[in-house]
């Protein structure tokens, strides 16, 4: 999986029915995330961060979905744990991908997971990927962490906001950038257009300019 590819639509089943991906998505953003294995200490953690957030999932038009690689049941009784742990409802699905074809598609597995002949060992898991989606159903952005870090979804809610704004509006976003910050003019706009399009930015380099962030 690389950016700007559609990502595969798979039929998957979840602790709230089956579907395919595609279908799922619709006309939403999208985040897919990737956990090796329910009722673990670390996922319990990030399930419940993600729990907490869904108004900002919902103000940015965004569905979210998990995948972890145990059963639907257990997906059901795992999130009264999430639940407890993060103070909020659990409202999203979770993929029982207890044969590995979503990790497999998705490229979610660590290099140890591949054998020379092709096979999966039975005890192989996925790390901690992340994916935002876009309505077009192609890839924005990916991070991977190993299995013993935890996630920051404030990380991943700030890249939401810079994918959206970027495309959006034809700009670029600097590091650390945080929404209502200025933002940068791609270098293929000339300054006669920029000027037309922003009105005053600022040249700090030739190819480095900034102006407020569209309204």
């Amino acid at each position: 999986m690389r950016i700007n590819d559609t990502i595969p639509n798979l039929s998957v089943t979840t602790d709230q029915g089956s579907f395919d991906l595609h279908d799922w998505i619709g006309d939403s953003w999208a985040i897919l995330f990737s956990h090796p294995k329910d009722f673990t200490p670390v996922c319990t953690t990030e399930f419940g961060a993600v729990a907490r957030l869904s108004d900002e999932w919902e103000k940015r038009g965004t569905k979210v979905i998990g995948v972890s690689v145990d059963g639907v049941e257990e997906h059901k009784k795992w999130k009264k744990d999430i639940e407890a742990v993060a103070g909020a409802p659990a409202g999203f699905p979770i993929i029982a991908d207890e044969d590995l074809a979503v990790s497999k598609a998705f490229d979610m597995l660590p290099a140890d997971a591949y054998m020379p002949d092709g096979r999966t060992p039975a005890d192989s898991a996925t790390v901690r990927s992340v994916y935002i989606i876009a309505p077009d159903k192609q890839v924005k952005l990916m991070m991977t962490y190993p299995m013993t870090v935890g996630r920051n979804f404030s990380e991943v809610v700030r890249a939401l906001d810079a994918i959206q704004t970027s495309m959006a509006n034809g700009i670029a976003t600097p590091a650390d950038w945080a929404l209502g910050e200025d933002v940068i003019i791609p270098p293929t706009v000339s300054n006669e257009d920029a000027a037309a399009k922003f009105g005053e930015f600022e040249t700090i380099l030739p190819y480095l300019r900034k102006t407020k962030m569209p309204g």
